[in-house]
């Protein structure tokens, strides 16, 4: 199952997004950074830290978080964190 997805298909889980953090209304959310971790079949790798997205978009204060998630019968499988800030 993909960490944190809000549901799972047993064979494909494709593109299931959902939220990770709260709003901030103070803050405007006019930019947008990602950051991904894969895993194919015994290897996974990657950052998908709230905060490598802040730093990949550019981001200081955050307005919400999403996630989106995807997989295939285990062999495969991505999480993205989705960062909206200033």
């Amino acid at each position: 199952m993909p960490y944190g997805s809000p549901v799972y298909g047993g064979v494909i889980t494709n593109k299931v997004k959902g939220p990770v953090g709260g709003i901030d209304n103070s803050v405007k959310p006019s930019k947008t950074g990602t950051a991904e971790a894969t895993g194919i079949v015994l290897f996974a790798a990657g950052d998908a830290s709230i905060s490598a997205a802040m730093a990949n978009g550019g981001i200081t204060k955050v307005h919400h978080v999403d996630s989106e998630s995807f997989s295939v019968m285990g062999f495969y499988a991505s999480y993205k964190t989705i960062v909206y800030g200033e």
